[in-house]
């Protein structure tokens, strides 16, 4: 044998082990999420739904059984940097998963574009995630701050309201959906005559409650979540308002939280990217599995995790399991039509779902479908240059 073909063959021996770890090994996923707090409910649901399709594929991806690291981020921005560096360095995660709050989302990003981990954000909608942060190796599986808020400010306009009112919380989730109700209100001739804020997690809202019924709108947007939701529609309904001033809001007002607002919640309007009683096929199935594995019904978190599994799977299905063919992960990801119980959607440029936006409305504590209000949205993705 030549001295060629026996180099040839001795590194072909060392490169067998690792290229075989690298597609049979366990891949680990770090599950960035908030246990605690505000939004723990929310953090929680999104775990159940990506758990739930990995479990149908029988706890296997493109043949590698998937591992699960836990760090409950206390939806805290100042902790989220070493958060996620203990996940990558100390647990050696090869997939990250997270997060609820824009901001830890945003530190996520950060680390994940500078280290080239596989980022899937499951709920955080920072704009900024799929524009100036975008990189080959970040996706989300459930929408930009500015799609709900945007569709929102279209239907509201055809509704004939004039003058409106925003409130949220002041942080990245709040002004960036105000940001993105406020364009296309405006562009459709209303005008939003007062952007009301309070800090995150505040929800003392007398005093901005006082202030709405002193300024008279047309009507009222916000953007709230969680336990945060909750109390804001029961005080609004509490002060009266809801019998004078028309109260919408993105999605997650009502996601998650109609069983505690009770009656206050009915009749209330919102947008987004999933509804209560789509009917299906593919929904009806998806809501029956998550019921019967977790004794619960799904919401838009729980899809939001769901599909962040299916785009972890589009994607090592594609490379057979070698989450180290970076390139042709990402080109796969970008080329998949998501089967999800909301609709099918897929990729923007910047990697954000193009997808249909609801309007909806509360009956009976669902979040009832009555139209489509923007079709295959695509977020504008300002800021991405991959």
């Amino acid at each position: 044998m030549n001295r060629l073909a026996l180099s040839l063959l001795i590194a072909s021996a060392f490169a067998t082990p690792a290229a075989f770890a690298q597609t049979t090994g366990k891949v680990k996923v770090g599950l960035m999420l908030p246990a605690t707090g505000t939004f723990a409910a929310l953090g929680t649901a999104v775990e159940n739904g990506f758990r739930l399709y990995i479990q149908e594929q029988g706890g296997k991806l493109a043949g590698r059984e998937i591992e699960f690291v836990k760090v409950d981020d206390e939806s805290d921005p100042a902790k989220a940097t070493d958060n996620v560096n203990k996940l990558i360095k100390r647990d050696n995660v090869d997939v990250l998963v997270g997060t609820v709050h824009s901001g830890v989302a945003m530190a996520m990003a950060r680390v994940a574009k500078a280290t080239g981990t596989l980022l899937i954000v499951p709920n955080a909608g920072a704009d900024a995630v799929t524009g100036a942060m975008c990189a080959p190796n970040i996706f989300r599986s459930s929408f930009s701050n500015w799609q709900p808020g945007y569709a929102m400010g279209e239907a509201m306009a055809q509704k004939g309201h004039k003058k409106v009112v925003t409130i949220t919380w002041k942080y990245a989730a709040g002004d960036e959906s105000v940001n993105g109700f406020k364009e296309a209100f405006e562009k459709k001739g209303g005008k939003v005559v007062k952007e009301l804020t309070l800090p995150f997690p505040n929800v003392e809202f007398q005093a901005l409650l006082t202030e709405i019924a002193s300024t008279k709108p047309d009507a009222v947007y916000t953007f709230f979540a969680g336990g945060g939701a909750v109390k804001f529609v029961k005080d609004y309904a509490a002060a009266g308002l809801n019998k004078s001033i028309p109260l919408y809001g993105a999605g997650f007002l009502t996601d998650g939280t109609l069983e505690a607002q009770g009656a206050d919640a009915e009749g209330l309007m919102t947008t987004l990217h999933y509804a209560d009683g789509l009917n299906t096929p593919r929904d009806q199935s998806f809501r029956l599995a998550y019921a019967k594995a977790f004794k619960l019904q799904p919401d838009v978190y729980a899809v939001q995790g769901y599909d962040a599994a299916q785009i972890l799977a589009a994607g090592m299905n594609a490379v057979k399991g070698d989450l180290g063919k970076k390139t042709e992960f990402t080109e796969a990801v970008r080329k998949a039509k998501i089967d999800s119980p909301r609709g099918v959607f897929t990729m923007s440029k910047s990697h954000n779902p193009v997808q249909d936006i609801y309007l909806r409305q509360v009956g009976s504590k669902e979040n009832k479908v009555i139209s489509v209000a923007s079709k295959a949205l695509v977020d504008p993705g300002r800021g991405c240059r991959m």
